[in-house]
C-alpha cells in the first residue's frame, strides 16, 4: 500500500530539485521519500488545498473582542490572508489591549493603531464593522456574538460557542435573523492533513463499514491550585471580565488556563477539547445531533485545589449503528502515547487515527500504513516564527478557516464551520456534562429545545445570569 505525504514536517534544509517538486502530487512511499529527500525541503502551502489570499478591493473593517492568546492569534491569521483594516480592539485587560494594538500596527498595511475599548457595546456603537472576531472566555461568547450580529457584522467566534444550550440556540437564531455569516473556530475542518484524510480515506470507503469511534484527551491541562485572594490589579476590570457569570473572589489573573478550570466560565475539558474532536468526527462522517448522550466522571484524583471541573470523564454520543466515545484524564499516562489528544475511527477494513499533528490509516489486511503529516508554512509566513505563543501547527488551518469565512461572506453561503454546526458540537458536550451531573442519559430535542421526558434536565439548559445581564432567548434576539 502506498503512503501519501502532505506536509513540510521534516526539517530538511535544501530546496527540492525541479524533478522532485514536479512529482510531489504523485503518491510517494514514505521510506523512498525520506531516502530521496534527505537533503531537501518539502515545500507545500495552503494554495495546494484551494486556499488563496482573499482579494477584495475595499478593505473590510475589522474589530476584535478579547485580545488575549487566541483572539490575537486569530486576528493575525486574518491579516495574513485578506485585505482588512483593523479599526478597533476591545478587552477588559489594558495590558493585553495595548500589546495587541502595537502588534496590529506592525502587521497591518496602513500601520495604524486601532481604537481601544474596554466595553464591547461601545466598540460596536462606535464603528460600522464588517467583521468582528471574538476571542473572549466562553462565558462571554453568546452576548458578544449576538450584539455583533445585531450591529450588522459578520462574526468569527471561538469554540465552544456557549456555556449553556439556550445561549447556543439564541446565537443560531440571531445569525439567521440578521442574515450574517458566523464561522466557529473549530479549524480542524480547515486543517490540511485532515482534509486529505477525509478525501483519501473516509470518502473513498477505505475503512469499509464504520462501526465505532474513540476520542480522547490525556493532556495534564487542568489547572489546580489554591492561590490566595488578592487585590484586583488596576489594569483589569474584573467586574466586566466576569460579566454574566457567577462572581468568584479574585485570586489572580484568570487568563489562559485558570478560568478554564472553573465551570462558572466554561465546560471543562469536555467543553474545551472534546468539542474539537467530536466536531471533526461529525464533519468526516456527516453526523448531526446524537440520538442520546451519557457521561460519567468527576474529580477522582486531583482533589487538592480549587478547580471544579472533572479530572476524569467518559461520554458516549450515540448515533444509528455507531457510538462515538470520549474519555479524558488530566493525570496518568495516555492509552496511546502517540495520540494523546485524538480521534480513532474503526471500520471493517482498518482503523484511522488522527490528531492535530498527523494521521494514519492502518489497513486490516496487513498492507502498508498510509500516513499524513501536519502542514507548516514557515517559509511563506516567516513572521509566524517570532509571534508570541503561536501554535505553529494550527496557523495554516486558521488561515484556511479565515479564507473559507471570507468566501462564505462574499458568496452568501454557509461556511465550513457554520454556527449551527458549532452549536451541535458545543451543545453535545454540554449535555455530556449535564448527564454526568444528573447521572442519567439525556435525549435532546432541538425543535422543542428540551430534554425529552426530563423536566429537571430541561431546566438546566439555561443558567441564571448575574446581576442585570439578560440571558438571550432564541425567539427574541
Amino acid at each position: 500500500m502506498i503512503t501519501y505525504l502532505n506536509s513540510s514536517n521534516y526539517e530538511i534544509h535544501n530546496q527540492l530539485t525541479t524533478n522532485t517538486m514536479s512529482n510531489l502530487s504523485a503518491p510517494i512511499k514514505r521510506r523512498n521519500f525520506i531516502k530521496a529527500a534527505s537533503a531537501s525541503l518539502l515545500l507545500t502551502s495552503l494554495s495546494s488545498y484551494g486556499f488563496e489570499f482573499f482579494e477584495n478591493e475595499k478593505p473590510k473593517k475589522v474589530g476584535l473582542i478579547g485580545t488575549g492568546w487566541y483572539g490575537t492569534s486569530d486576528l493575525m491569521r486574518l491579516i495574513q490572508v485578506a485585505n482588512v483594516e483593523v479599526v478597533s480592539l476591545c478587552d477588559v485587560d489594558s495590558n493585553f489591549l495595548n500589546e495587541t494594538a502595537l502588534l496590529v500596527s506592525q502587521r497591518q498595511k496602513n500601520g495604524k493603531k486601532p481604537k481601544l475599548f474596554s466595553d464591547y457595546r461601545e466598540m460596536l456603537k462606535n464603528d460600522n464593522l464588517d467583521i468582528v472576531l471574538i476571542g473572549t472566555p466562553d462565558h462571554w461568547h453568546a452576548l458578544t456574538c449576538i450584539a455583533a450580529l445585531k450591529s450588522g457584522a459578520h462574526v468569527y467566534v471561538q469554540k465552544p460557542i456557549s456555556v449553556d444550550i439556550i445561549e447556543g440556540e439564541a446565537m443560531v437564531a440571531a445569525a439567521r435573523k440578521y442574515n450574517r455569516t458566523v464561522q466557529v473556530g473549530t479549524q480542524r475542518k480547515s486543517t490540511p492533513h485532515l482534509i486529505d484524510v477525509k478525501k483519501q480515506i473516509i470518502d473513498t470507503g477505505l475503512l469499509g463499514t464504520i462501526g465505532h469511534v474513540d476520542m480522547a484527551c490525556y493532556y495534564h491541562m487542568r489547572a489546580n491550585g489554591n492561590p490566595p485572594l488578592q487585590e484586583v490589579p488596576d489594569f483589569l476590570d474584573y467586574e466586566m471580565w466576569t460579566g454574566p457569570a457567577p462572581m468568584r473572589p479574585y485570586d489572580g489573573i484568570p487568563h489562559r488556563r485558570w478560568w478554564r478550570t472553573f465551570r462558572e466560565y466554561g465546560n471543562g475539558i469536555t467543553g474545551d477539547m472534546c468539542v474539537h474532536m467530536l466536531d471533526t468526527v461529525r464533519w468526516m462522517l456527516d453526523l448531526g445531533w446524537p440520538k442520546r448522550i451519557s457521561s460519567e466522571g468527576g474529580i477522582f484524583v486531583q482533589k487538592d485545589g480549587k478547580s471544579n471541573i472533572s479530572d476524569t470523564q467518559s461520554a458516549v454520543f450515540e448515533y444509528d449503528d455507531l457510538n462515538c466515545n470520549w474519555q479524558h484524564r488530566t493525570w496518568g499516562n495516555p492509552d496511546d502515547p502517540d495520540y494523546p489528544w485524538s480521534f480513532k475511527i474503526y471500520g471493517t477494513k482498518g482503523v484511522l487515527k488522527g490528531d492535530v499533528m498527523k494521521a494514519e490509516f492502518i489497513p486490516l489486511d496487513g498492507s502498508e500504513t498510509i500516513r499524513f503529516d501536519v502542514l507548516y508554512e514557515r517559509e511563506k509566513y516567516p513572521e509566524d516564527l517570532t509571534e508570541k505563543d503561536i501554535e505553529l501547527h494550527a496557523a495554516p488551518a486558521t488561515r484556511g478557516h479565515m479564507i473559507d469565512f471570507l468566501n462564505a461572506i462574499e458568496k452568501g453561503n454557509k461556511p465550513i464551520a457554520d454556527i449551527e454546526e458549532g452549536h451541535i458540537s458545543t451543545a453535545s458536550c454540554i449535555l455530556a456534562n449535564l448527564s454526568m451531573d444528573l447521572k442519567r442519559p439525556l435525549v435532546y430535542d432541538p425543535k422543542s429545545r428540551s430534554v425529552l421526558n426530563d423536566p429537571e434536565a430541561t431546566a438546566l439548559l439555561q443558567r441564571e445570569y448575574r446581576g442585570d445581564w439578560e440571558h438571550p432567548q432564541p425567539d427574541t434576539v
